[in-house]
């Protein structure tokens, strides 16, 4: 089975690497090869390869930079899934799109279904939302495309909330963390493994049977970035990565205010996914130790 893998130097791009299963001949594209912000770079690269899949874990994700550069995050988020779905209806090839809790708005108090009506806030979750629809318009009649939404990503490569945490502890005093908005951190050990196992799936599917093309995956369980931040320090602290915890003090979104606009409440439910897949939930903590142990003690990343 040949994949071609978008986003390679990011933490989820790096994770995939690393859990490739043995049958994968595995094309992991560098930017200059897949520019996703070029519409003629995405559709020379799948004329090219011709691949079985390509997973697409490249995105624009600067959340807040992307309310002042729409038609960027519009043509990495939305264009090239839309273009890598054209392409693949040609050749036969299939997509496993990578999407977000961003494309709801966090208005509800329990957890979001797949089938639920996204409600983006901002640029960032629209442009995920339109790359979500371009796919589904393109190959929504086959089983040629997954998408899986996941939150709160965290690995042990790349800039995330984690590392910025541990750099945090490191050397201030006292840490002052959002504690209103609530979400499931997400490892990016975790989800790669849920997205080969996807791959693997979707060989059992009859070809008759459309099978599910949304699905949602994140760790169990939920936090607030105020306990994030204090469980970071305290396993950080207990494995040796850093010699000190911070003070951890919640505060409010208003206090911290940002260009984008958050949702409050992001809980996936992943029930059906974690039934199909036939993948056991692991809880965040769990998760984030088992990140945290590839990093070496004391690294200042």
């Amino acid at each position: 089975m040949k994949v071609l893998l978008t986003g390679t130097s990011g933490q989820l791009g790096q994770a995939i690497i690393k859990s490739k299963p043995s049958f994968v001949e595995l094309i992991a594209t560098t930017r200059r090869e897949i520019d996703l912000a070029d519409t003629e770079s995405c559709r020379r690269a799948v004329r090219e390869h011709q691949p079985d899949w390509l997973i697409n874990s490249g995105s624009y994700t600067a959340v807040d930079k992307a309310e002042d550069e729409k038609e960027l995050a519009m043509r990495i988020n939305a264009i090239a899934p839309k273009v890598f779905s054209e392409e693949l209806s040609q050749t036969g090839g299939k997509l496993l799109q990578l999407s977000t809790d961003f494309v709801f708005d966090g208005e509800q108090n329990f957890p979001y279904t797949t089938d639920q009506k996204k409600n983006p806030l901002g640029v960032y979750g629209a442009s995920k939302a339109a790359g979500e629809d371009a796919i589904y318009e393109v190959l929504g009649n086959s089983n040629q495309a997954l998408i899986i939404r996941t939150s709160w990503l965290i690995g042990a490569v790349g800039k995330n909330f984690m590392h910025t945490m541990i750099r945090l502890h490191r050397s201030q005093e006292e840490i002052r963390v959002v504690s209103d908005q609530i979400g499931c951190p997400t490892s990016t050990l975790t989800l790669a493994k849920a997205c080969w196992r996807a791959i693997e799936k979707q060989k059992d599917i009859e070809p008759n049977v459309l099978a599910p093309q949304i699905h949602h995956w994140s760790d169990e369980g939920s936090a607030s970035w105020y306990e994030l931040a204090k469980v970071i320090g305290e396993l950080a602290n207990r494995i040796g990565i850093i010699e000190k915890q911070a003070r951890v003090i919640p505060i409010s979104s208003k206090e911290y205010p940002t260009r984008a606009k958050r949702p409050k409440y992001s809980i996936l439910d992943c029930t059906i996914t974690r039934q199909f897949l036939d993948l056991e939930a692991i809880h965040w903590k769990e998760s984030i130790l088992n990140v945290m142990k590839q990093i070496s003690p004391l690294n200042p990343k």
